[in-house]
């Protein structure tokens, strides 16, 4: 494999195109943290899904050491399911060349060199929850989507308890052209696949973790969610916000590219 050095030059003498360096480029940043990780610092390049570090589980230290690497390297961390010990060892250390954002619902801190400009892409998302106790993990998949560039539009507390509240908002998500719709439902999770049923774009449904008794802690949701007999609709893990983020905006950033030819 080329070095960045070696690829650049290549470009400088005519050697190879523009688009030859820039499939080249996309294999080439995996920068190594001692021996702790190897942060993947060009998979946005590659398939437009920023490297997402994961704080669940990771001691204090070795968080703090990644994302400042991370951060140093392309201008933003992303932290995902962050504890406060984690977060008061991040606020500790932010250079004098960068903020430090919290999401305290979601657990999620964003990392940015204060002349980081995120692009926007023209992508539409909408995200809707079933209940209030759904919202951490909408504002989960809200901010990944936003850090991909998209535009999120937001709709809460209109699960089928109370059906009538989801017609008013779901037709004011169609008149937005979303491109993509996330729902986020516990207990039968049936909200899902009555959106999945009247919409004509795709559905991320997430089930979570609001549910007790038979089929607790979102099993039961996740498998109504898989039995869905609503197509057009897939299903991501338990309380996966991050994952359902970046399937969505991964959809709606598609259909942006041809809705607006000009934009990268």
């Amino acid at each position: 494999m080329l070095t960045l050095k070696e690829v650049l030059e290549k470009v400088a003498n005519s050697e190879i195109s523009l688009d030859e360096a820039e499939s080249l480029l996309r294999f080439l940043a995996i920068e190594e943290v001692g021996h702790l990780a190897k942060i993947d610092v060009n998979r946005e390049l590659r398939n437009g899904v920023p490297e997402i570090i994961l704080g669940e589980g990771k001691a204090v230290s070795d968080l703090k050491e990644i994302s400042l690497k991370l951060l140093s390297q392309s201008g933003r961390a992303i932290i995902s399911r962050c504890t406060p010990e984690q977060i008061q060892a991040l606020r500790e250390s932010v250079p004098d060349d960068s903020n430090l954002y919290f999401c305290e619902k979601a657990r999620i801190a964003l990392l940015k060199r204060k002349d980081f400009v995120g692009k926007q892409t023209g992508g539409k998302i909408g995200i809707i929850t079933a209940g209030t106790s759904d919202i951490p993990v909408a504002k989960e998949a809200k901010i990944i989507a936003e850090e991909m560039g998209c535009d999120v539009s937001m709709v809460y507390d209109v699960g089928v308890a109370g059906i009538h509240r989801l017609l008013q908002p779901l037709k004011e998500l169609m008149l937005k052209d979303v491109d993509c719709i996330v729902v986020v439902a516990g207990r039968e999770g049936a909200l899902a696949s009555v959106v999945a049923g009247m919409v004509g774009v795709p559905v991320i449904a997430v089930p979570t973790s609001n549910s007790y008794g038979f089929g607790e802690k979102g099993v039961g949701t996740l498998m109504a969610m898989l039995q869905s007999c609503s197509l057009g609709l897939a299903v991501v893990n338990i309380d996966a916000g991050v994952s359902a983020g970046a399937v969505a905006t991964s959809i709606a950033n598609r259909a942006a590219r041809f809705r607006h030819p000009s934009k990268p």
